[in-house]
């Protein structure tokens, strides 16, 4: 099974939501949408799906284009962040509702809802209302209710945004494995860059309705070929400041300099951008050749086993993140460091010209 488009686009009221893209997801496969709210995830989902018709260009599935084709002609099932369950209905009874709506026989349908109750962990509650249910129960609920479908193309569109936190991180282990055994299409939207890493599988990265960048979720991650996307695949978003190569060395200023080794010896004299994430920056130094920078402390965010540090770099903002908890005084000047080594360097268009060497050598 493949899923294509084909140069679509999607216009609205005068305004682009979706500007031209090209994609092909392939069957059996986990298909991450990453981007921050408004950036197109769900538009992208609706063309998809048949909900919206693209105002250009062609959806195919298998070869065949079924761009004009009704959402219920297709074989595609979709869970929402707000889970939608029948209340009046059991748990059985809520994932049985798509199949009797197919005329299946009650011995297809009764096995078939054993099979993906038992896959969502909801065999001892097919005889419960779903308001007898946990959050966590009801989602998975929702979603057994979409593999029931066996559809070939499964839309996820945050459906673990309204979940605590432990429940989050239990179906961020789950999702994957059962996705596995269903051999459908998987396209999972998320604002998370952590989510994206843990699901794994390809990830595209969006803005303002681009794709900026779509391939294995490692490689989007340690390659990104643009600092919008870069931008995108960090939490916090990556930082950046102007650097200038000259020679063999990358000038950062206040007297800041590192070695243009590898990929960095080879670009021409000039200025650029540096970026690096805020997990790189540290206020000990733990490298000899590490990059100095002298900051001013903003604000400090205390998560208990880490700490952000919100910090002016004479006007640039920047963020680190700070394994441990430290007591800091807002307002004072304080040092942070960097290692070379976690330098990525765009060209002033923003186009990834050298990734970071740590990257290279994962």
């Amino acid at each position: 099974m493949t899923l294509m488009l084909d140069g679509v686009t999607k216009r609205m009221d005068g305004q682009v939501h979706i500007h031209p893209t090209d994609l092909e997801l392939q069957s059996g496969t986990m298909n991450v949408l990453l981007g921050p709210t408004l950036s197109g995830k769900t538009s992208l989902m609706r063309l998809m799906a048949g909900l919206d018709v693209p105002n250009d260009g062609r959806i195919l599935w298998n070869g065949e284009d079924v761009t004009g084709m009704r959402v219920q002609d297709r074989k595609v099932a979709m869970v929402y962040q707000q889970f939608i369950n029948y209340p009046s209905m059991t748990v059985y009874d809520n994932i049985a509702s798509p199949l009797r709506l197919l005329g299946k026989s009650t011995s297809e349908i009764d096995a078939a809802v054993k099979k993906s109750a038992d896959m969502m962990q909801l065999t001892p509650l097919l005889d419960r209302k779903p308001l007898e249910l946990s959050g966590g129960q009801q989602q998975r609920c929702a979603l057994a209710r979409a593999l029931v479908k066996d559809a070939g193309l499964v839309l996820l569109d945050e459906p673990l945004a309204n979940l605590d936190y432990k429940l989050r991180e239990e179906m961020r282990i789950e999702i994957p494995k059962i996705f596995e055994e269903a051999g459908s299409i998987f396209v999972y939207a998320t604002t998370e860059p952590e989510e994206a890493l843990l699901l794994g599988g390809n990830t595209a990265t969006l803005w303002e309705g681009r794709v900026t960048q779509f391939g294995p979720t490692p490689t989007v991650y340690r390659k990104p070929v643009d600092a919008t996307t870069a931008r995108v695949f960090s939490d916090p978003p990556m930082n950046f400041l102007p650097v200038t190569k000259a020679g063999d060395k990358l000038m950062f200023g206040e007297g800041q300099s590192a070695t243009a080794s590898g990929s960095l010896a080879d670009l021409d004299d000039g200025k650029y951008t540096a970026g690096f994430r805020p997990n790189h920056l540290e206020i000990q130094s733990h490298s000899s050749d590490a990059l100095q920078f002298a900051t001013r402390l903003v604000v400090t965010e205390l998560t208990g086993s880490e700490t952000f540090i919100h910090l002016d770099h004479h006007g640039e903002r920047w963020v680190g993140l700070i394994h441990g908890v430290h007591d800091l005084k807002l307002g004072a000047d304080l040092s942070v460091y960097l290692d070379p080594a976690h330098v990525y360097v765009f060209d002033e268009s923003g186009k990834l010209v050298a990734p970071a060497s740590y990257a290279m050598a994962a």
